[in-house]
């Protein structure tokens, strides 16, 4: 959750009342935020103090003192929802189609006539900066500029040039900087060069050119000197470039509405028209329009527990900056309004949630969870059997561990002696090679686990019972969880004998009986063949264990047991002998 910290005496006065600090901490739980720090007994002479304030990270709108002051001013009733309002569209934005492979999205609006103070103005670059770093993941999904208006000659256009074509003079630079030694100028800077690597690999670099075809900003790096803000800049052109519209249009929402307190007309944007040729479509940007959804009455009262008629509720949503009306037709729906400040609210979920604040979390009956079952709450029935499975491992002498569900693929697969990934759900994009794929084994983990305590005296006994993950395209989710469990035996010897006496234990437990011939009966029970082509195991050592579930039905294969190759042990650095048992525990279900 980002800590914003404001004036302490620009938010009271925005607030129209002075708290103290145990009163503002209140407010501030009632409205869901957190009153970090009061910074007024550690000031320095001359220095004026501060209110940290922690606010949700889903609340752009609260990313400043503007947005903060405008939102509790709602939650006390003492502002209504600002009114947003579009004049007449005099500017063009053209995103050229060289933008198109990488950074294909722009958005731009005009602030006229707007009157900053000195922390006014800080405020407007703070929240930029706050924008930069939340919503726009350090510039590489959306960079934002914004600049002097009068200083730039419009309509303007959004392009990729040669690097030989570019030369410009930097923001706070005084001689003028190429494309061709843009990296390297930037390069020791230790504000800007972090963000060097988003557009290091290009070939070309994107332009904000004005008419005259002067640039205006190289996004998503810098803009230059010629169209640089300051306290006294009356007209602000704001520009943003993306990979993703929709936060490209969430950034421009964001700003404008934020800023447009200070515009001569209050609350009032100068819209830009946006010429995308590439998909060959025009719009005025930004729309100020309220997005309508949907809610529930009886939605909102059950998770609440309350019984708020639609006026209630209504009245409610007003304190949070949603505008709700109740339904044409449908008596048990609202229609609410969502201000552009709020791109939050996603799902009546959301809507319930602000009724929640607004109502106060402490106001909120206690009562007893609401269930159709009368014996109250019951374990799965999966997880009454991996507890049977526990009791019964541990009553053997056998160690409980817990790996993790994410390992490597070559944990997986090859340093099982196993080739088929087929089943297998990877991560599209792991963050290091020891999480590539979700585990189809409980064995690596386990085998994991005795390398890091080898040195421990032997023989080593560990259990585990934890879920597996196979994929099946057949499923809407196209993947699956299956309750596996198993057991490995270390020592100098290969312990087959007690990883089948384990085993044994297990299906004694859930009655389950060992059949001597499984080829001339139909009983229930269990059994192990050979099996010579699963190659974890050592040749000759390595069986199927198969189940019958009930009298007269088929067998199934539901595990295997066997002494571990050599080879594996290697590769898990074991210089032990070892005999693992894994079997789904589903079936006995």
């Amino acid at each position: 959750m980002p800590t914003i910290s404001v004036d302490k005496a620009d938010l009271f006065e925005l607030l129209g009342q002075t708290y103290t600090s145990e009163e503002f901490d209140e407010l501030c739980f009632e409205f869901g935020i957190e009153l970090d720090e009061d910074t007024t007994d550690s000031v320095q002479p001359g220095e004026r103090p501060q209110l940290k304030i922690e606010i949700p990270a889903n609340r752009y709108d609260m990313l400043c003192i503007e947005g903060i002051a405008q939102s509790l001013n709602e939650f006390l009733s003492r502002k209504s929802k600002p009114l947003y309002k579009l004049s007449s569209s005099t500017i063009s934005l053209t995103i050229d189609e060289s933008t198109s492979p990488l950074r294909p999205y722009a958005a731009a609006a005009v602030l006229r006539n707007v009157k900053f103070t000195e922390r006014s103005y800080q405020s407007f670059i703070s929240l930029q900066d706050k924008l930069h770093t939340n919503l726009c993941r350090n510039r590489t999904l959306v960079a934002m500029g914004t600049h002097d208006l009068d200083a730039l000659t419009p309509p303007f256009t959004y392009k990729f040039l040669p690097k030989n074509e570019i030369e410009f003079i930097p923001l706070n630079q005084t001689q003028p900087v190429t494309g061709e030694n843009f990296l390297e100028f930037y390069s020791k800077d230790k504000n800007l060069g972090k963000y060097l690597h988003i557009i290091e690999d290009f070939e070309k670099f994107p332009v904000i050119l004005d008419s005259t075809n002067k640039i205006a900003s190289l996004p998503p790096i810098i803009n230059s000197e010629r169209s640089k803000i300051s306290v006294d800049t009356k007209n602000v052109f704001i520009e943003v470039t993306a990979t993703d519209r929709t936060k490209a249009e969430i950034v421009i929402n964001q700003l404008v509405a934020m800023f447009s307190h200070y515009t001569e007309e209050i609350f009032t944007i100068e819209p830009v028209e946006i010429i995308s040729k590439h998909n060959q479509e025009s719009r005025i940007v930004p729309n100020v329009q309220t997005r309508v959804m949907t809610a529930e009455i009886d939605y909102i009262n059950s998770c609440l527990g309350l019984k708020l008629k639609a006026q209630d509720i209504i009245a409610l949503l007003l304190k949070m900056s949603l505008i709700a009306t109740e339904h044409e037709t449908d008596s048990n729906l609202l229609n609410v309004q969502i201000p552009i400040t709020r791109p939050d609210i996603l799902h009546q979920a959301d809507i319930m949630e602000d009724a929640a604040i607004a109502y106060g979390y402490n106001n909120l009956p206690k009562t007893k969870i609401a269930s159709n079952n009368s014996q109250g709450a019951s374990p799965l029935p999966i997880n009454k059997i991996s507890d049977i499975l526990r009791i019964a491992s541990a009553q053997s002498g056998w160690l409980e561990v817990m790996p993790l569900t994410l390992c490597s693929h070559d944990e997986n697969f090859k340093f099982l002696n196993q080739l088929d990934d087929s089943k297998a759900v990877k991560l599209a994009n792991p963050k290091t090679t020891e999480y590539q794929v979700v585990r189809t084994s409980l064995i690596p983990g386990i085998l994991k686990t005795i390398r890091e305590n080898r040195k421990h005296s032997l023989p080593i006994k560990v259990f585990e019972a934890g879920d597996v993950v196979f994929k099946d395209e057949t499923l809407e989710r196209r993947a699956f969880n299956q309750r596996n469990w198993a057991a490995i035996y270390a020592g100098k010897t290969s312990g087959f004998e007690y990883a089948q006496g384990l085993l044994g234990k297990i299906m004694q437990t859930l009655r389950t009986p060992w059949l001597e011939n499984p080829s001339g009966s139909t009983d229930k029970g269990y059994w192990i063949e050979e099996d010579p082509e699963n190659k974890t195991f050592f040749p000759g050592r390595g069986a199927k264990i198969f189940y019958r579930h009930r009298n007269g039905q088929d067998a199934k294969v539901v595990g295997s047991i066997g002494v571990l190759h050599p080879k594996v042990l290697n590769n898990f650095e074991i210089p032990y002998a070892a005999s693992a048992v894994e079997i789904n525990a589903e079936i006995f279900l």
